[in-house]
């Protein structure tokens, strides 16, 4: 008997939004549009060479190594290169473009009362004291 693939079933699929094991992103669609105008993906130049990556794959990356407190070399390859994210972070925070996207999404938060400023907390455990402690007066 010939079965053709017409005459197949119809394999249904439960997930089909992807793999299971992927992880999810750390910007959500929302948030990613509202700070989107900040992060322009500029045009490949008239002459030619390697086009940039996606700014949001870039940041995706940052806020991989800025959440895990990993090192830059250790970046998953599911995001763009070390290098590609790390120069992206340096011209994003020199141009101010860094500060104003966590700027805004802050405020997103503000405004629907999802922050409380009483508890605030820093970790700078990662960060050696460069040339030794300072003298206390």
């Amino acid at each position: 008997m010939l079965i053709t693939l017409s005459q197949m079933p119809a394999r249904r699929r439960s997930n089909c939004t992807g793999s299971r094991t992927t992880p999810k992103p750390f910007l959500e669609d929302s948030q990613w549009f509202l700070i989107a105008d900040l992060f322009p993906d500029r045009p490949v130049s008239s002459k030619g060479g390697r086009p940039r990556v996606a700014s949001r794959k870039c940041l995706e990356g940052i806020l991989w190594v800025l959440t895990s407190g990993a090192r830059w070399q250790d970046l998953p390859e599911r995001y763009p290169s070390p290098a590609t994210c790390w120069r992206r972070l340096q011209e994003w925070t020199s141009s101010g473009a860094f500060q104003e996207a966590w700027t805004r999404l802050l405020e997103v938060l503000e405004h629907f009362r999802e922050l409380d400023w009483e508890e605030l907390a820093g970790d700078g455990t990662f960060s050696p004291a460069k040339g030794g402690a300072p003298a206390l007066a």
